[in-house]
């Protein structure tokens, strides 16, 4: 019941924050989006050349600084890694194609169902539709490998990056881009934006909020208090929405979001699909990250490198809809993961000791 508890507060702020950002600068139905903050980061550090998303978003920062805190201060600091390294680093570019083409992360896809954007239908079936393919792997043995200690330092390298990151913004330096115009360009102020990251990376690391593992728990052992969090969440993005008039009913003009139903289900049908053989979403990889977690490290550093791969190759859903190069990735993405799971899947069946998961 407390950890219900704790999670219902998290969504509830997590869902409060978003909309605030939003009125603070931050793009509409963006206020917070992993994937898409991910993707503007890759961009400000010269990954990708899209000029219209390329910013160092401190809210990035700040799930990882937030969590990193929380949890030494917990004593839940623990660096573990090894588990399948390769295969969790293509694992990411996979799920943050998926995320770009549908053009947001799992909270993304939640926020702008509150905001009235019904092309998020499409993508919480895909979702959906991803994590019970990959459920029914986890039933079968599926594994990626048991993680290890590994050591000290190990665990300090993405928060010491976070803080690099966090300089780079601040000061400015001639090789790091600033979008002048687009979602880029719309921004909360630093001091704003950190302090909400750090605040949704504290909230994330106690409640161990994930849209994954609630879909997972409620598929395979009935039990829906994780995604409790996110119908938090949405209930209070939409209320405050509707209260600062961000709210818009429809299919057509959301923003920065397309109406291609077909894509934005296999889309997030593929990010789905990759996040619960990580064994987490996105936010969740973060804030793993942050708390020691080497293999989901790995996994953040392939979803900056998908971030840049979907931009520079044109793989990126737009609101003019997807192109051909975006929908081929899909196609592939989704076969490479389903090869990944019947194959690991064959190994795992083979050997004792059971399945490891969401570690």
């Amino acid at each position: 019941m407390d950890n219900k508890k704790e999670i219902i507060f998290a969504g509830l702020v997590i869902g409060i924050l978003s909309s605030l950002l939003v009125k603070l600068g931050n793009p509409v139905n963006m206020g917070i989006c992993v994937a898409c903050f991910v993707r503007d980061i890759a961009g400000g550090i010269g990954l990708h050349r899209a000029g219209v998303v390329q910013y160092i978003r401190p809210e990035v920062i700040g799930f990882i600084l937030g969590a990193f805190i929380i949890a030494a201060l917990n004593k839940e600091f623990k660096v573990r890694g090894g588990s399948s390294p390769l295969l969790r680093f293509i694992l990411g570019i996979l799920v943050m194609i998926g995320a770009l083409v549908f053009l947001g992360c799992p909270l993304r896809m939640v926020l702008r169902l509150a905001g009235g954007d019904l092309n998020a239908i499409a993508g919480i079936l895909g979702f959906a539709t991803g994590i019970i393919i990959g459920a029914e792997f986890i039933k079968r043995g599926f594994t990626l490998g048991r993680s290890h200690e590994q050591s000290l330092e190990n665990g300090y390298i993405l928060p010491l990056i976070a803080v690099l990151l966090l300089s780079f913004l601040v000061i400015a330096p001639d090789f790091i881009f600033f979008s002048t115009e687009g979602p880029g360009a719309m921004q909360a102020a630093i001091l704003i934006a950190l302090a909400a990251g750090l605040i949704v990376g504290v909230l994330a690391q106690r409640s161990r909020i994930c849209m994954v593992g609630g879909i997972r728990d409620l598929y395979l052992i009935k039990d829906p208090h994780l995604i409790i969090g996110f119908i938090a969440i949405f209930i209070a993005a939409l209320i405050l929405n509707l209260a600062l008039g961000y709210f818009n009913l429809g299919f057509i003009e959301q923003p920065i979001a397309h109406n291609d139903g077909l894509w934005n289900f296999l889309g997030m049908l593929l990010a789905g699909l990759g996040s619960i053989l990580l064994g987490g979403c996105p936010l969740r990889q973060t804030v793993l990250a942050g708390e020691g977690n080497i293999d989901s490290g790995i996994t953040f550093i392939g979803m900056l490198v998908g971030a840049a791969i979907s931009h520079n190759f044109a793989l990126a859903g737009s609101p003019d809809g997807v192109g051909a190069n975006g929908k081929i990735a899909v196609v592939i993405g989704i076969i490479i993961i389903l090869l990944i799971g019947f194959s690991k899947l064959s190994i795992g069946a083979s050997k004792k000791g059971g399945v490891t998961y969401g570690k």
